[in-house]
């Protein structure tokens, strides 16, 4: 699997060069799966508009690369502790539903999440015997909702 995450960094790294960012690359294969790091004076356009960019090259990647890594493996691209930062409010809005949800007996639905953040939250909430966790909706307008047993 470092195979596949040295050559999602040398393609990234290109990628970013030719673009004309002034960032360097690197990669470390974890848990989670590829995990590629920029950093250099334009890190923080990368997180620009809630880290688009960042979600864009998580996707080329997956297409380029996606067959070679297992299916519990993901490409995570990060810059200046972005996604580190969006995971623990993730954890704090997954608990927070929880609260809810107990609290009210009513399903909460969260806003607009791309699938890795439905994804952390799914896995967050997955622990709770009482929840359960669903993506309803299709495309763009997918949400995930949280209810009770």
């Amino acid at each position: 699997m470092s195979e596949v995450c040295q050559n999602a960094e040398e393609f990234i790294t290109e990628l970013v060069d030719q673009a004309g960012f002034n960032v360097e690359v690197s990669s470390e294969f974890t848990d989670e799966g590829c995990v590629l790091d920029f950093s250099g004076d334009d890190s923080g356009m990368m997180l620009s508009e809630n880290g688009e960019l960042l979600d864009a090259f998580e996707t080329i990647l997956f297409q380029v690369y996606g067959r070679e890594l297992d299916r519990e493996h993901r490409f995570v691209c990060d810059a200046e502790g972005f996604r580190q930062t969006r995971k623990s409010e993730l954890h704090a809005m997954a608990k927070f539903a929880a609260k809810n949800v107990r609290e009210k007996g009513v399903p909460f639905t969260f806003g607009v999440l791309n699938s890795t953040e439905r994804r952390i939250i799914h896995l967050v909430l997955s622990k709770e015997e009482d929840l359960e966790t669903e993506s309803v909706g299709q495309g763009r307008d997918r949400r995930l909702q949280v209810r009770t047993r």
